[in-house]
């Protein structure tokens, strides 16, 4: 018998699941779908497959069964990623739904087929889009002599450290510290405010925003 599996995820928020729960089941009654099953995580999108759940909500869909989320970014890190994954559950012949983007994809639904091509090009677009604009950043900021990595005079080891080219490179991009902490997997952006801060890594960004 063909069932309905939900899948959410929030990085840390629970009210974030909660709004995403009640989001699915008012679709479903609205549509008449009966949510058999939530898979539901509590993590960074920055964890791997495994640990998001992801592997056992594809060993659990079978032919003809239905896969809701509330919005596609909800399954994997990138563009790209999503694509590959909605496209491995259409061959499986699974329909997926995507609440936000008004979705409802099948494998031989000729709509679905056209959306999906699209998607995938706008996921190349996107790969070639941020890796031209970083290298693009990156060159300006050289050009003008200042030093890429950690400012000088740090004191004390941060778990940033390892992301410091990255966060200067989206904060040059105008990315705000809550929108970096999310984009990177951090809980707290708090934390890494502090840490901006006291890097002075805005500065540093503003050779590469010009």
């Amino acid at each position: 018998m063909a069932k309905t599996i939900a899948y959410i995820r929030a990085s840390t928020d629970k009210q974030d699941l909660n709004n995403q729960k009640l989001e699915i089941f008012e679709f479903a009654k609205k549509n008449k779908l009966e949510v058999d099953d939530f898979i539901q995580m509590t993590i960074s999108s920055r964890k791997t497959s495994k640990e998001r759940r992801i592997d056992e909500m594809l060993s659990v869909l079978d032919d003809a069964d239905t896969l809701i989320v509330t919005e596609l970014s909800r399954l994997g890190r990138s563009t790209a990623e999503v694509i590959g994954l909605v496209n491995e559950l259409i061959k499986k012949q699974v329909r997926v739904i995507a609440i936000k983007q008004n979705l409802d994809m099948k494998q031989h639904d000729m709509n679905s087929k056209i959306m999906i091509t699209l998607f995938s090009l706008f996921a190349e677009l996107e790969r070639d889009l941020i890796s031209l604009r970083t290298k693009e950043a990156l060159a300006s900021k050289k050009r003008q002599g200042i030093q890429l990595g950690k400012p000088k005079g740090t004191i004390q080891k941060s778990k940033f450290d390892k992301d410091a080219e990255k966060i200067i490179e989206l904060l040059a991009l105008g990315l705000s510290v809550r929108k970096i902490a999310n984009f990177l997997g951090y809980s707290n952006h708090i934390g890494l405010n502090t840490y901006v801060r006291k890097r002075e890594l805005r500065n540093a960004s503003i050779g590469m925003s010009g």
